[in-house]
């Protein structure tokens, strides 16, 4: 089922790809919306604060005199309020989805998963309590169906729904009770939010201002032009009418009427304590964690700075004094090796016949890769040979090998040091093609972004500029990007032969192993 899911999310992805860039492909960046999202209800929220009277025979009027009196401004806030909310949550439960489809949810993720699932809770807490604040007749239905659930469990010692049972049984303090809760209960979201995402690297918290602007765009319309109102006001006197029911929101009272309140607990409480277990059920092993040598590393801080998921810490260097070491925690490291690609010392022009470097990844070491490549770079022949480094949850690349063309798999493009590229164009390949992930879709978060910042000088260690750039192409792909990664190289190929001269090829360098090594 997981894998049906997932081959859905990536179809949809692919979709919008086509008409967004990946850095604006919404589907790639759900965490970012829910908290553009979020921040959009907290600001509109903060000024029908300001408008609310709390009083019982107030609170009604208060609010809907917003769409009367203020209808460009207050009325707009308060419809904005609304789609937000419900665009939260909808960003919310697909960003779960996504997750679970894509595995993301065990090892170096295990605290993530864990923290973000009592945000459902809250959120929805917020939100039920969001309704009950406008005292219409969709609050009252909202009310005395959410206490009648609540009466079922053996926690009041008196049925709560009888406090809806007279028009005399609510007073001024129940509102001013239920603004507190509403404005208590975001802040602990918001506070959830933090914990969720403060053991990852480089968080995304808004998406780009394209997206941003356009999001934005589109719940004004909305708000324009199917405005947020309220229902008539409540009575506990009557039985509330037909009514429109906000199904992102409270969907748990029609679903309590088709079922029964046990029904409704057993599936809520089944589904948690699932989400919780998920982590702890059969799942692939984790793959080792990076592994730093202290005599080859000089507490530059550039795989900390790079690392993804903050699985690194410097300290102080127990053999050089006045220099810091790098300190991985495997718990936390998600063994991409992009923290291998940072390192200073991962360049393969070192003249040590054993490359030993500051961190390495040991199914994957730095020497075995430059062993690799050497290796492949004797064995070209043709016209125009090409060297394809691939990452391995991109598209397959290993059906591309051929004469004039060696594949090298990485575990991850952002694990290839720069240095690489110009090494294997001085090693005698005319071309060198690198491939990664689409814009947001990196297994690893930051591999893409990376590759492309260090190829474009842009961020340590970076492609040296002598190195040209008309031979050097990188391709970012998904796993069914086959056929168009086959299509990029034909054109690259092409593009390499039909140069008129080849002025711009590197000197040739051939390493010699130091004597000290």
């Amino acid at each position: 089922m997981r894998t049906g899911v997932k081959r859905v999310f990536l179809g949809c992805e692919e979709v919008l790809d086509a008409f967004f860039r990946g850095e604006d492909n919404p589907l790639r960046h759900l965490g970012a919306m829910g908290l553009y999202l979020l921040w959009i209800v907290v600001g509109s929220g903060l000024y029908l604060y300001t408008v609310l009277d709390t009083g019982i025979d107030a609170v009604y009027r208060s609010i809907g005199d917003l769409a009367l009196q203020q209808r460009y401004f207050g009325g707009i806030l308060r419809s904005l309020h609304r789609y937000a909310s419900d665009g939260f949550m909808l960003v919310m439960l697909l960003h779960l989805l996504r997750e679970w489809c894509y595995g993301r949810y065990f090892g170096f993720r295990l605290y993530s998963w864990v923290t973000g699932v009592p945000l459902l809770w809250l959120a929805y807490i917020a939100g039920i309590g969001g309704y009950w604040i406008v005292w219409d007749q969709l609050a009252q239905l909202s009310a005395i169906a959410t206490t009648e659930l609540l009466d079922w469990l053996p926690i009041f010692s008196e049925p709560s729904a009888r406090n809806f049972l007279t028009p005399d049984s609510l007073s001024d303090r129940f509102f001013t009770m239920l603004v507190f809760i509403h404005l208590g209960v975001p802040l602990l979201l918001i506070l959830g939010l933090w914990a969720h995402v403060h053991r990852i690297g480089h968080v995304d918290y808004l998406p780009s201002r394209r997206v941003m602007l356009a999001t934005l765009a589109v719940l004004i319309a909305l708000s324009l032009f199917a405005p947020a109102l309220s229902n008539p006001p409540a009575n506990l006197a009557t039985t509330p009418g037909e009514l429109g029911m906000d199904w992102f929101i409270l969907f748990v009272h029609p679903l309590t009427d088709l079922t029964s309140p046990a029904i409704v607990w057993a599936l809520l409480f089944g589904l948690t304590a699932l989400l919780f277990a998920l982590p702890v059920l059969p799942h692939p092993r984790p793959q080792p964690a990076a592994v730093v040598d202290a005599a080859n590393c000089t507490g530059c801080d550039r795989c900390l700075a790079d690392c993804p998921y903050a699985a690194i810490a410097m300290q102080a260097h127990p053999q050089r004094p006045g220099l810091k070491l790098a300190v991985v925690d495997p718990d936390l490291c998600a063994s991409c090796g992009i923290c291998a690609g940072s390192c200073p010392s991962s360049t393969p022009f070192r003249r040590q016949e054993v490359l030993v470097t500051g961190i390495d990844m040991p199914q994957q070491p730095v020497n075995a890769l430059r062993e690799q490549l050497e290796q492949a770079l004797a064995r070209l022949a043709g016209r125009t040979r090409i060297v394809v480094f691939s990452c391995a949850r991109g598209a397959d690349a290993g059906l591309l090998g051929a004469t004039d063309t060696a594949v090298i798999p990485l575990l991850c493009a952002g694990m290839l040091p720069p240095a690489f590229v110009e090494y294997a164009l001085r090693g005698g390949a005319d071309g060198v093609l690198l491939t990664s992930c689409r814009s947001g879709g990196c297994d690893f978060r930051l591999g893409e972004r990376w590759t492309g910042d260090r190829l474009q000088g842009r961020r340590e260690p970076h492609l040296r500029r002598t190195v040209p750039a008309s031979r050097v192409l990188l391709v970012a792909t998904t796993v069914h990007d086959r056929s168009a990664l086959a299509d990029s190289l034909a054109r690259f190929r092409s593009r390499l032969e039909s140069k008129a001269d080849a002025s711009d090829r590197l000197p040739p360098y051939h390493r010699k192993a130091s004597r000290h090594a």
